[in-house]
């Protein structure tokens, strides 16, 4: 396993600086953020380490001349949008960046990227089907084509009323992810797996690891804070934010002792990336900056550092 971050913590940084951060922060690769270039406004959106949209062979080599300078590989590029929202104007967009993401990957010598299936919130799972195949069975084909993989993140997103009543990713659960990918039974099409998001479903985070195992194909590490007393007022009808809190590694409710354990007990051999979204990190660069080389001073007690690898990672 390779210890990593997602960049997405990092908005004002450029290429060079996060590179440069992972190195002296004692990280082995990065997640990198492709989101179109602009203002986004939901939070860790918007930020654009890689423009895939304008992306050149010349650039490929730019960006692999510094992964070969820094010793620090990509994990994989990132992108986190709603493909299935109800607006098919607004959905093509999504789409298309996706797949400019895709082709930026295969030009980097990269096997994998990360997304969200997305969904109408309205809509219930059966609703959103027709409209998840629609979509998502030629967009792995395209990523099949370019040998590159979907790594889909596990995230309900459903936090806030603004996602209600029930978020903008199917890929939520198990049952889920078993139809998914009975309907689009391909190797590029997996899970980006993040141990948080079963936390405040209250499911068990370790179980699908070993079911899945097969389907992991990269790893975030970000932990939750389960407020039982706060649940205890609200119920679980209220929206996710009222009752639990992200945090760094550690600092929450994962047992990471047990989750790397299970890890290891499948063979997973991928990266591991954080992803800051802890609000007591986020005051200022010095602040998130001391949030990676904590998480980091953490996760190494399951992930031995080990040589810098010259090659970019898959």
């Amino acid at each position: 396993m390779k210890l990593g971050f997602v960049s997405a913590i990092l908005p004002g940084c450029t290429l060079v600086d996060v590179f440069s951060l992972a190195r002296s922060t004692g990280y082995d690769c990065v997640e990198l953020m492709c989101w179109p270039v602009g203002k986004a406004t939901r939070r860790y959106a918007g930020v654009t380490h890689i423009d895939v949209q304008h992306f050149t062979d010349t650039d490929a080599e730019h960006v692999l001349e510094q992964v070969e300078e820094s010793g620090i590989t990509i994990s994989a590029l990132g992108y986190y949008p709603n493909p299935l929202c109800a607006d098919m104007a607004e959905a093509a967009v999504y789409i298309n960046h996706i797949k400019a993401m895709i082709r930026a990957a295969a030009r980097l010598g990269l096997h994998t990227v990360n997304t969200f299936v997305g969904r109408t919130p309205a809509r219930t799972v059966d609703q959103n089907w027709s409209r998840f195949r629609e979509v998502w069975v030629p967009l792995v084909r395209y990523a099949e084509e370019q040998g590159v993989r979907i790594g889909i993140e596990n995230c309900p997103m459903y936090f806030t009323y603004d996602e209600w009543p029930s978020g903008k990713n199917l890929a939520h659960s198990p049952a889920i992810w078993r139809r998914m990918f009975s309907d689009i039974d391909s190797a590029h099409f997996g899970l980006n797996y993040d141990p948080s998001h079963m936390i405040w479903q209250q499911m068990d985070y370790l179980r699908p690891m070993r079911e899945f195992h097969h389907k992991l194909f990269h790893v975030h590490a970000k932990d939750a804070r389960l407020d039982h007393d706060r649940l205890d007022e609200v119920g679980i009808l209220a929206p996710p934010n009222e009752f639990h809190t992200p945090k760094l590694p550690g600092l929450g409710d994962v047992d990471w002792g047990r989750f790397f354990s299970v890890l290891t007990d499948v063979g997973y051999e991928g990266p591991v990336c954080v992803e800051v979204e802890d609000r007591a990190y986020e005051g200022s660069l010095e602040a998130r900056v001391s949030a990676l080389r904590q998480s980091a001073a953490y996760l190494r007690q399951f992930i031995p550092r080990r040589s810098q690898s010259r090659a970019v990672s898959s």
